[in-house]
């Protein structure tokens, strides 16, 4: 009998070959367990038994063991057995329902943040996992999920009694997995060599801004007045004309009372070439936020564009997707961008994420900036591509990561602290010749990265789509001769009920603990 209609589920049961049979997930495989919560863990091998977590299952449904933990024995009362299925039960709401297959030896005890799936003899485990990881990739738990203070949760009783699984004959099993195997092997060859491309262009950037940042990639100003016989404006007069004009212009223009904006902290910074300065980038631009997208934004008039973090990657920007967002009042004026605009991601957290910068060309008419986008807007006399050049440098991202620190541990940059980030400033002539000099040795490299991005993410949906393509019967043929999966389905039945173990229905799980 097939399971009920589920109005998420991403396969059409009712269209699987003939020969196949779909039932709860529950009704296939009656031992479903949750692992035990370890209190104190270790990475000390020593007397202890090897404790999988959720981290120890990857996006691709794999076994990730480069770090593991150990538990002492008595708080590892679940074993594993090759042959096993470990689905994450308990994470974030993207993650809940990754699943892999134990199928490395040694003694390996689980979370209580998985469940433990152990097939019956004539199911696959392999084409169970690969099923589940198919419905996690296409969204499908994220409609299952219990949702909790700061996690989600599938239980072992909502995945046995609700999730379909669907199941061919045992040889047409065994055909399926070799043939997503075969694929993904290709797959994962092709992304690799991706990978490699991204990181020898990475390479390339840094080592071509490191260089800029260190005064390396054109002659300085400095060498070439003396050359020439004649002066110059160094980066220090530079700043020191920027802030005179920036003082006057305010003086002009309102009665409260000027304050100079301080200075960078440059105890941790490193020494510039000659002819240049350190300043501060709220001496030498304007740093204002963004608009706050609300639920009362939804846009019905007075609808722009605006750019959000998923824009802004280091040194480019992706413009291929672009919200709309409602403004009122003076909004558009005060956030309109205006090429040259430095936007500067607050960041997650994550230490690579923040201050990554790039430099608005005026592409679209109108765009407006979210809150978590931050801009800059550089004084005359300061070229925009010259402050991107040396914050999505390594010298650049490190100066920011300490502007961005916090007693928290978590790393993110508000208007108030990047208006601290450290900018070095050259003559204007020499930092338009660097830009130029970068652009050449650049060239075509931002436009291969993002190639590289879009190769990545068609890898990505290929992958879908071969398991997509397993489950409804259309990646290898069928055998008019196997032995129809509802055979197999009765036999599984007969033994439970022969072992005087009916269908096992596992208790619904509270809150999740702490595993």
């Amino acid at each position: 009998m097939n399971p009920a209609p589920d109005p998420y589920y991403p396969l059409d049961v009712s269209a699987v070959p003939g020969r196949w049979a779909a039932a709860p997930l529950g009704d296939w495989i009656g031992d479903l367990r949750p692992g035990s919560a370890s209190g104190t863990h270790s990475a000390d091998p020593d007397g202890g038994v090897a404790h999988l977590r959720p981290f120890n299952i990857d996006r691709h449904g794999k076994l990730d063991l480069a770090q593991v933990k150990y538990v002492p024995p008595r708080a590892a009362r679940e074993r594993l057995a090759p042959g096993d299925v470990l689905f994450n039960n308990t994470n974030s709401l993207r993650l809940v329902g990754r699943a892999a297959v134990v199928n490395v030896p040694g003694e390996w005890a689980f979370s209580n943040h998985m469940t433990r799936l152990r097939a019956p003899e004539g199911l696959s485990p392999a084409l169970v996992a690969h099923q589940l990881n198919f419905l996690w990739a296409a969204g499908y738990f994220r409609r299952k999920c219990v949702n909790h203070v700061n996690q989600a949760s599938v239980s072992a009783a909502a995945l046995a009694d609700s999730v379909p699984l669907l199941v061919p004959p045992r040889a047409e099993q065994d055909r399926i997995v070799a043939e997503i195997e075969r694929q993904f092997t290709r797959l994962d060859s092709a992304v690799a060599a991706l990978k490699r491309v991204q990181a020898n262009l990475k390479r390339h950037r840094a080592s071509v801004l490191k260089a800029a940042c260190e005064g390396r990639l054109v002659p300085t100003e400095a060498e070439l007045a003396r050359r020439e016989g004649r002066s110059f404006e160094s980066g220090e007069q530079l700043l020191a004309r920027i802030l005179k004009e920036r003082r006057a212009k305010w003086q002009a223009q309102s009665k409260k009372p000027y304050k100079e904006p301080a200075p960078p902290d440059t105890s941790a910074l490193p020494p510039l070439p000659e002819g240049w300065a350190w300043t501060a980038l709220a001496q030498v631009s304007e740093v204002q936020g963004g608009v706050q997208k609300q639920p009362r934004r939804s846009p019905v008039q007075n609808a722009f564009p605006y750019l959000a973090v998923a824009n802004v990657y280091r040194g480019r920007l992706d413009l291929s997707r672009v919200g709309r967002i409602e403004l009122f009042g003076a909004e558009l004026a005060r956030l309109r961008l205006r090429p040259g605009d430095l936007l500067i991601v607050e960041g997650n957290g994550s230490p690579t994420e923040v201050g990554r910068m790039a430099v608005w060309g005026g592409e679209i008419p109108d765009c407006v900036h979210q809150n978590h986008v931050i801009r800059a807007r550089p004084a005359a006399g300061l070229v925009p591509e010259f402050c991107a050049a040396f914050w999505n440098s390594l010298q650049g991202a490190r100066a920011a990561l300490r502007v961005a620190s916090s007693t928290s541990g978590l790393h993110t940059l508000s208007a108030h602290k990047a208006s601290r980030l450290p900018v070095p400033i050259a003559p204007t002539s020499e930092q338009n010749r660097m830009v130029a000099e970068v652009g050449r040795l650049l060239s075509g490299s931002a436009a291969a990265e993002a190639g590289c991005d879009r190769a990545l993410a068609r890898a990505e949906r290929l992958r879908q789509s071969i398991l997509k393509r397993a489950f409804e019967g259309k990646l290898v043929p069928q055998d008019p001769t196997d032995e129809p999966a509802s055979a197999l389905l009765d036999r599984i039945r007969r033994d439970r009920e022969a072992a005087g173990e009916p269908r096992r229905r596992p208790r619904r799980r509270a809150a999740p603990t702490h595993a």
